[in-house]
């Protein structure tokens, strides 16, 4: 009865990282800088696969949608995030947190995807080189590509319709610098069972899979790599692949610690900076990977 006659939130106050005015022109700087980084980084990434044709490859066309993704997930959080360190009030309408959520889960859950399309691509190519051309062929290229969106916005959906089942009569502070779905559970005032077996659900069947993709992949490369009897040919082999694994790593690596974390307040200041690598610093990350790490990018960038 209390449930149904409390007030809903119409809007909730982010908590970010400080209150200190130097440290957060030092933030400010920072993670503007990131911003300038990662939205030139990416899109020039993006501008120089389509205009280089020797980058016109299965691999570098999941790179450019990766690329794609990486700016889109960037840029529904830091430019808010900026506004919030030189205005008083850091605060977001209930609309903008339903829209900050849906669009975060999409892209982030497509990127795992990408991730594992990526690897199964370099799979095809040094596990079975003859029939790569016929594997990933364009038609081929564009449905994984197609599905990995899809199972995005799938997520996103899902995570979405969870969160308009939640009442918010409480507090309505998230201890965070973004709308996330944890926090949003932990901070509701009704029943969250429907937002935990979604929450559980999609991270076990969307990320648990993609992450099999990916170990799998890689323990069939790495097979195949050992099994090669020249040392330039394992050199080259394992060349073709290292700027993904890095990203994969840095990716799954992150993500992980942000989302299987302790739930204890003494660890609430290092989830801000962990959720910090995992929203901005990885996006800007991914291109230089790329960038300075492989041969045929720098070669198209000289050109």
């Amino acid at each position: 009865m209390a449930e149904s006659n409390c007030t809903q939130a119409t809007e909730f106050s982010l908590m970010g990282f400080t209150e200190d005015p130097v440290t957060q022109v030092t933030l400010f700087l920072m993670f503007l800088l990131t911003y300038l980084v990662t939205i030139l980084g990416n899109l020039g990434l993006i501008a120089l696969i389509r205009a280089s044709p020797q980058l016109h490859s299965p691999m570098y066309y999941f790179l450019s949608n990766l690329a794609f993704v990486d700016f889109c997930s960037s840029t529904v959080i830091t430019p808010k995030v900026l506004a919030d360190f030189i205005s008083e009030k850091k605060g977001i309408a209930y609309a903008g947190c339903v829209a900050q959520v849906f669009i975060f889960d999409l892209f982030g859950m497509t990127e795992c995807f990408l991730l594992a399309t990526m690897a199964y691509d370099r799979y095809v190519a040094i596990c079975h080189p003859l029939v790569y051309p016929i594997v990933m062929s364009p038609k081929c290229c564009f449905q994984l590509v197609t599905g990995s969106y899809l199972v995005g916005l799938t997520n996103g959906m899902g995570q979405t319709i969870g969160m308009s089942n939640l009442s918010f009569c409480g507090s309505s502070v998230i201890d965070l610098f973004f709308c996330d779905i944890s926090p949003l559970i932990s901070l509701s005032t009704s029943d969250t069972t429907l937002s935990h077996i979604i929450l559980r659900t999609s991270a076990s069947l969307f990320g648990v899979s993609s992450s099999l993709v990916v170990l799998v992949s890689y323990v069939a490369i790495i097979s195949a790599i050992v099994s090669i009897s020249s040392a330039e040919g394992k050199r080259k082999a394992f060349s073709t692949c290292i700027s993904h694994l890095t990203t994969v790593s840095i990716f799954y690596g992150t993500s992980l610690f942000m989302y299987l974390k302790s739930g204890s307040d003494s660890s609430r200041e290092g989830d801000k900076w962990a959720a910090m690598l995992y929203t901005v610093v990885v996006p800007m990350l991914n291109p230089l990977i790329y960038s300075l790490r492989n041969k045929e990018v720098k070669e198209a960038l000289r050109k």
